[in-house]
């Protein structure tokens, strides 16, 4: 009895694969404020929102890299349809691909290029750009506590 007890608190006190963390980290696009998951190393940029059934109003994640390029993301093991929002070293808007669909075909998974070198992305719920009517040219306002890289 002692060891289920112990067990079951244990399993308790394990963060649950695939749900989002209240980090209190947050973004605004537009006046909209987004709570965000961050993924800035090289494997939580690489899972990003791979295996998740839903991703809450309001939320995101957003990708920070090492140095702007041009990115291309894709929809791997994504069972979510996205806004993906690329941004620039200044935090201006770079290009969004609207509307990506979930995909299961692992690596033939098609890329959603940036239309130019980004810094950051951000993902969000799909139907997000346009209720934002986000432009391109729009900045980014980062809380406190996410990493900026890159800033001219």
């Amino acid at each position: 009895m002692r060891l289920a007890l112990a067990a079951l608190m244990l399993a308790a006190l394990l963060p649950l694969p695939g749900c989002a963390t209240d980090s209190g980290q947050w973004v605004e696009l537009r006046g909209q404020r987004f709570t965000v998951e961050v993924a800035d190393d090289h494997d939580e940029r690489a899972r990003g929102l791979m295996f998740r059934e839903q991703l809450a109003d309001g939320t995101g994640m957003l990708f920070v890299h090492d140095a702007p390029r041009p990115l291309a993301y894709w929809m791997k093991n994504t069972k979510i349809p996205l806004d993906i929002f690329y941004f620039d070293a200044s935090r201006k808007l770079v290009s969004v691909s609207r509307n990506v669909p979930p995909c299961s075909l692992g690596d033939r998974c098609p890329p959603y290029p940036s239309a130019g070198p980004a810094l950051y992305v951000l993902e969000l719920n799909a139907g997000q750009a346009g209720k934002l009517g986000a432009q391109p040219g729009d900045e980014i306002v980062f809380g406190p506590g996410i990493p900026e890289r890159g800033k001219p």
